[in-house]
């Protein structure tokens, strides 16, 4: 056994290495001899940032695969973030991780594998983008022409800031709101979306003004530079913006993919600025020149109106013309009317004492007398025949109470009676109906007579003349020369004596000519 020992020693005279130390040696020898390496490659695996902040993921090629790994303070320093399938530079170290037996990279930067890479990675995402219609021009917003607020997002150190302040305060002052974001680098896109997000995402009245219109601004640089402006999360927020943005990202000849879903691009940050608002100057120009236009085509209108109004006045006739025609009718009516009231009044004159003779009291008093006569007649007749009815009915009577027996003779009596008592009750006042209308037409007849009565005269002042014998006098020629007369009164009688004078025919009464504005007295 022994022998069996020595043998197999003597065999194998080989270092003994434990796997840690075996790991450790590799990892000096492959660190020494790849201490700073650039490796061309396509990044495979990339899933973004772990939750410790740093990334890993592979570089391969056709033939080969290294795995690499970028820390978490390198991360921040990337003007590009890595994506998957982008061919890049890697710049950094080789090193090994024993816990799985493999080597890697560690990245100290990363580089596209040229401009050619990047323009086709930017188109591929131009289309991938414009498929989804994010830069459709129906959907394009019109910039306000005089905005209030304006939101700028860019950094808060640079020149451009100045710039746009600069313009906007020499072309019409007013609000400006800067959210500060970095311009370059890794967050640079998630920076500028959040900014463009929180703009829309402030309260109408709040404590920061919402803009009414947004500015993205940077100034000009490579390719690299500006990547973060062609970031997927910056164009969606640009184009779904509710705000209307406008684009100045980098110089005339720079573009990139925010540009595109703006609503308007600007060739540089200055002419942002000019086109964010008009010039204040000339908005004080125009308006002074439209004011002074609207005067004179105000002061035109109240002319032009004028002469027509002058001209319309010529071709209207006069006051006297338009009322000659009515006064001569006036005139002729009221001459007219004069004549109408006299003729009038004397037929009314005529027809009265027409009407005076056939309610002479003769006539009135033989009226009543023949209706009293009538009356009596007719309650003569009624009373009459009242009777001549009662003893024609008990006549019946009896004859129906001969032929019957008692008690029907009384059933009979009292039907007779009560039909006698109904009959005379109508009679009765028939005859009352009778004599009050009959009374009626008396009274009235009696109130027509007192009311041409003479004594109703003499109450309201007039007087009867009567000479000695009680005969009327009517006239003065029937007037006794120194002789006696008697005036009878409403109330009592007198005796007058009368003078001699000479009769003298009465004298017409003059008419006087009747005024134009007075018509003068009907009668």
């Amino acid at each position: 056994m022994s022998d069996f020992f020595s043998e197999n020693s003597a065999a194998t005279n080989a270092v003994e290495y434990t796997v840690s130390e075996i790991s450790g040696a590799l990892k000096r020898t492959v660190e020494d001899q790849f201490g700073h390496v650039r490796v061309r490659g396509e990044i495979s695996g990339y899933r973004g940032p772990h939750a410790s902040g740093h990334a890993y993921f592979a570089l391969k090629d056709d033939k080969a695969r290294l795995e690499a790994v970028i820390w978490r303070g390198v991360m921040g320093k990337l003007k590009f973030l890595p994506e998957e399938g982008m061919e890049v530079i890697a710049t950094g170290k080789l090193t090994t991780y024993p816990g799985s037996s493999k080597y890697q990279i560690v990245i100290d930067s990363l580089e596209p594998a040229g401009v050619g890479a990047l323009m086709a990675l930017l188109e591929a995402r131009k289309k991938k983008l414009a498929a989804e219609g994010l830069f459709d021009e129906a959907n394009k917003q019109l910039l306000p022409f005089m905005p209030k607020v304006i939101g700028v997002v860019t950094s808060p150190t640079g020149a451009v800031i100045r710039d746009i302040i600069h313009r906007i305060s020499d072309r019409f002052p007013l609000h400006i709101v800067v959210w500060p974001v970095r311009v370059q680098g890794e967050t640079c896109g998630a920076e500028v979306a959040a900014a463009v997000s929180g703009f829309n995402a402030l309260e109408e009245g709040g404590p920061i003004p919402k803009p009414d219109l947004i500015i993205v601004a940077r100034g000009g640089g490579s390719l690299e530079d500006l990547w973060g402006f062609n970031d997927e999360i910056v164009v969606r927020a640009v184009a779904s913006s509710l705000i209307p943005v406008i684009s100045a990202v980098g110089h005339e000849t720079d573009w990139t993919l925010v540009d595109y879903a703006a609503d308007v691009r600007a060739p540089t940050p200055t002419g942002a600025a000019e086109m964010a608002v008009p010039v204040k100057a000339e908005l004080e120009a125009s308006v002074a020149s439209l004011y002074a236009r609207l005067l004179g085509g105000i002061s035109r209108q109240f002319d032009f109106r004028k002469q027509k109004l002058y001209s319309a006045v010529r071709a209207l006739p006069s006051v006297d013309q338009l009322l000659a025609l009515p006064r001569r009718r006036f005139d002729e009516a009221a001459s007219r009317l004069e004549r109408s009231l006299t003729v009038n009044s004397e037929k009314k004159r005529q027809d009265f004492n027409l009407l005076a003779r056939g309610l002479s009291p003769h006539l009135v008093t033989s009226l009543i007398n023949q209706n009293r006569q009538k009356i009596s007649h007719i309650a003569l007749r009624l009373e009459q025949a009242f009777i001549a009815l009662t003893i024609g009915k008990r006549q019946k009577l009896l004859s129906v109470t001969r032929s019957f027996n008692p008690r029907l003779a009384e059933s009979i009596m009292d039907k007779a009676k009560e039909a006698g008592l109904f009959y005379f009750m109508r009679l009765q006042n028939a005859f009352v109906l009778i004599v009050e209308k009959q009374r009626q037409k008396v009274d009235m007849a009696a109130r027509l007579l007192n009311s041409v009565s003479y004594e109703k005269t003499l109450e309201r002042g007039f007087a009867l003349v009567l000479d000695t014998e009680g005969k009327l006098v009517k006239n003065a020629r029937e007037v006794p020369e120194n002789g006696f007369l008697k005036i009878r009164f409403s109330d009592d009688t007198i005796d007058a004596t009368t003078v001699h004078k000479a009769h003298q025919p009465a004298k017409k009464q003059k008419r006087h000519p009747v005024d134009d504005d007075n018509q003068g007295d009907l009668f």
